[in-house]
């Protein structure tokens, strides 16, 4: 995929839902591709902040260097944050791994239609769900 229509697909994705309020929207050009930022508010004033450094890599080519998928309560809570920061070596499918509110697992690397989908289930799971407990 390119670089614009990768940046696209995530600005779609974003303008897509109308349960959201973007607060911030931001795309940094780079040398090597592009820093896109976006500050997310849900119904329940929880928040998603994402970060995504992609590059280019060839014509048609674009390889995503760097994320940070962060939600947290409307309190500033940590639920989850999922990262490829090199600190866990230790676990499975390093650099990626996920933070949680008790422990930091190894994961595959998300994109951002699986964060929103993981938010969903956590707000949406039932009328007096809410955010739930932390883990």
């Amino acid at each position: 995929m390119t670089l614009q229509g990768y940046l696209a697909r995530l600005v779609d994705t974003l303008h897509s839902r109308h349960d959201i309020v973007l607060d911030d929207v931001r795309l940094t050009l780079t040398t090597m591709g592009a820093i896109f930022q976006a500050d997310v508010r849900f119904y329940d004033d929880s928040r998603l902040f994402v970060v995504e450094e992609v590059e280019q890599t060839s014509v048609r080519d674009t390889t995503r260097t760097t994320y940070k998928f962060h939600y947290q309560r409307a309190d500033g809570t940590l639920v989850f944050r999922y990262d490829d920061s090199p600190h866990h070596p230790y676990l499975p499918h390093f650099p990626h791994h996920k933070h949680t509110y008790s422990s930091v697992i190894g994961i595959e690397a998300p994109d951002l239609t699986d964060i929103l989908r993981e938010v969903d289930a956590l707000i949406y799971a039932s009328p007096d769900a809410g955010i739930g407990s932390p883990e």
